[in-house]
């Protein structure tokens, strides 16, 4: 399964992540470690493996065929691996919503891929996989990851308590959410 999805304007892109992009992967989590670290589950040294690379992109392509999970890397136009953005959690049925998660190369931070990411997968969530909400959870002091989903029309929605063990410690974290009714107008306000 391949997809890709252009932001030409932000001179990135969207792909579905494939085995080929493992090792891509492995050396972008590799150079961003220590400053992700803070925001992270606790990882054991296998984690930065190739192999277990290449166990997760697997995994997550039958999520993807299976309408269960979907993991982009965010790419420059040229081809390069930034980041990565994934709709996980695909609850069908009468929820029709999803989580998104996402991470950029500490290096390029700061230059709006990730906001431009995020609003990528946003217009699939809704219009391709027809999704009514789409959320995210993220640590009250995560003031990047906050300013993202702001700008892409997210609201607040609350506090939960001891959410997610991020670095060892379970961490309260706030709740945004954005609803296909929100998403158009909002898409419409910032087009106009």
């Amino acid at each position: 399964m391949s997809l890709k999805l252009y932001n030409t304007s932000h001179v990135i892109y969207l792909s579905l992540l494939q085995l080929q992009d493992a090792d891509e992967l492995l050396q972008l989590r590799l150079r961003n470690k220590v400053q992700h670290q803070p925001f992270e589950p606790l990882r054991e040294d296998d984690y930065f493996t190739l192999e277990s690379q290449k166990q997760l992109v697997g995994q997550r392509l039958e999520d993807a065929r299976q309408d269960r999970a979907y993991m982009f890397g965010i790419f420059l136009l040229d081809g390069q691996l930034i980041g990565q953005v994934t709709i996980s959690n695909v609850v069908r049925g009468v929820g029709q919503y999803a989580d998104i998660g996402y991470f950029i190369d500490h290096e390029v931070q700061g230059k709006g891929y990730t906001s431009a990411a995020v609003g990528l997968i946003l217009e699939y969530a809704f219009h391709a996989l027809g999704l009514h909400r789409v959320q995210a959870c993220i640590l009250l002091h995560n003031e990047g990851s906050r300013r993202v989903l702001e700008k892409n029309g997210f609201q607040a929605e609350g506090i939960a308590r001891r959410f997610i063990k991020i670095n060892g410690q379970w961490q309260d974290h706030r709740t945004y959410a954005i609803l296909a009714d929100d998403y158009y107008p909002f898409q419409r306000e910032i087009e106009g």
